[in-house]
């Protein structure tokens, strides 16, 4: 097999962390539009990622924020975003780096992007670069049928749910 030089991997990883990016500056300076909403899922012992040792303590490895209604002050830079959210009444602020997400849906209109963790995803960086996901695929996902009916539960703050639910089986 022939060495890839460009890096293809690299490049598509980057331009669909681009998308994130841009969605959720968009979000950040105009707020969500329509009936959109974000479920993001993201490692959370990824360096750079920063939760409360009360939500670490609850979500060890993984962990996934839905950005609808109750959230605030969201920034997004170059390599990460800050969100405020509210988890059982008590207000957080989380900061989460692009390295570590894992997938991006919005079940609006039933659009996902899936970002494949490596090895180098939940390891410290060995030589000063960042932690990257290994190349990622765009998912175009669609809720199980018994899943579509049913309207999103009110509940205070924000709720953590398991992306797996929305995947086909």
């Amino acid at each position: 097999m022939a060495t890839d030089h460009i890096r293809y991997d690299v490049l598509v990883r980057d331009a669909l962390r681009g998308v994130l990016r841009r969605v959720l500056a968009e979000a950040a300076e105009h707020g969500l539009p329509g009936e959109h909403h974000f479920f993001i899922t993201f490692l959370s012992t990824v360096e750079g990622v920063k939760l409360s040792p009360r939500l670490l303590a609850q979500y060890p490895e993984e962990m996934t924020v839905i950005l609808q209604h109750q959230f605030w002050d969201l920034v997004v830079t170059e390599d990460r975003f800050e969100v405020g959210l509210s988890f059982g009444g008590i207000p957080e602020r989380l900061v989460i780096p692009f390295s570590a997400i894992k997938s991006f849906f919005d079940p609006s209109v039933q659009f996902g992007l899936q970002f494949e963790p490596s090895d180098a995803a939940t390891d410290a960086p060995a030589n000063n670069l960042p932690a990257v996901p290994a190349p990622s695929t765009l998912a175009v996902s669609q809720p199980a049928a018994e899943n579509q009916d049913q309207p999103a539960k009110p509940g205070e703050g924000a709720e953590v749910v398991r992306l797996d639910r929305f995947r086909k089986k």
